[in-house]
């Protein structure tokens, strides 16, 4: 794996109109062998920063480079064709009048056509759509268009693969079906890929770093666990899913909430913190048991899991996660408490 080879984005701006940039300084490095997802709502700029990477958009600022050679910068701005990315974008932009093998093959130079069609047969078949390289796109699923646009992308051997919210189209078992073969396809080829995308689930399945981005700005990239677990803000925190905030005062390396202690080292004692913790860390327990006293208002049953509304004594309302056969009922009295291994303590200003 070629994990020497880097694309760097320094500082990148991009502004279409006076006022806040779409893309305000942003700062990223995408290694070549590993998928990073960039992550943010619609309207933080991620798009945007895309096209940028893809030569698609000039910067205002800053520069994009691939190992040695500047792509973007102040008076450089090469072409898209020059940048050796292959891109899929949401609607896959599949040719109608051509077979999958024929998609695939589209973008390959050189060589004869024996040597085009087995290299287009070979992407086809890391993608598990050998079988189907006759087919038309409208004789295709939508998983399966999805896949022929990844190939076709990945068939040039590009250095940098570029994917904007390519499963956004498809059904959520359809998504969770394709993430372990785009993964496994993207890693085999080392490229260095980005994936655009406001599902946090899907950053976390698929992606080796994940980037947050908000308001034109990254505030935070690490491994998905890291980031989940330690996020660097409140911001941050609930751009990968559902968080309880708990605010609190630092007082001998601990801080005090509601629904019990969590460890606060590093912060002096009267500092004002934010406890963060995820609703799958909340523990339920018996009313009879330790913890803050609390009803269950409602009761959400997902995919192997339950989401309880609990409600404190002070009106306050929780969202807990437990398992899906664990007795707990609306109108149940119970206490909820803090796992203290599973909490993570942010200045109160950041939250």
């Amino acid at each position: 794996m070629l994990d020497d080879r880097v694309l760097d984005v320094r500082a990148a701006t991009v502004r279409y109109a006076p006022g806040r940039p779409a893309v305000d300084g942003a700062d990223l490095r995408l290694t070549c062998g590993r998928v990073t997802a960039l992550l943010g709502p619609s309207g933080s700029g991620k798009s945007s920063l895309l096209r940028a990477i893809a030569g698609l958009e000039k910067l205002d600022g800053g520069e994009i480079r691939f190992e040695n050679r500047v792509w973007s910068g102040p008076g450089i701005h090469l072409a898209p064709e020059q940048r050796r990315c292959g891109v899929v974008f949401q609607d896959y932009a599949l040719f109608p009048h051509l077979s999958a093998l024929n998609n695939t093959a589209f973008g390959l130079r050189g060589g004869d056509r024996g040597t085009r069609r087995a290299k287009a047969l070979e992407r086809l078949k890391s993608v598990e759509l050998e079988p189907r390289a006759h087919a038309f796109p409208h004789q295709l699923s939508g998983g399966e268009q999805q896949r022929v646009a990844l190939a076709r992308a990945l068939a040039p051997d590009p250095d940098v693969v570029l994917m904007d919210e390519p499963f956004s189209g498809l059904d959520r078992r359809l998504r969770g079906e394709l993430r372990e073969t785009t993964a496994r396809a993207l890693r085999d080829s080392d490229a260095a890929t980005l994936l655009v995308t406001h599902d946090a689930e899907e950053a976390l399945a698929l992606a080796d770093t994940i980037a947050l981005m908000s308001q034109g700005r990254i505030i935070q990239t690490g491994a998905p666990d890291a980031v989940y677990l330690r996020p660097a803000s409140l911001t941050a925190a609930r751009l990968l899913g559902e968080v309880e905030a708990f605010e609190a005062v630092a007082e001998s390396g601990r801080a005090l909430t509601v629904l019990g202690e969590a460890p606060a080292s590093g912060f002096e004692d009267g500092a004002r913190v934010c406890v963060l913790a995820r609703p799958e860390t909340i523990e339920v327990r018996r009313a009879d048991a330790q913890g803050a006293p609390a009803v269950i208002t409602g009761r959400r049953p997902g995919a192997g899991q339950q989401r309880l509304i609990c409600q404190l004594e002070d009106g306050r309302e929780i969202s807990a996660r437990t398992a899906l056969t664990a007795p707990h009922r609306p109108g149940d009295a119970v206490r909820l408490a803090l796992d203290p291994d599973n909490t993570h303590v942010i200045p109160a200003e950041a939250g």
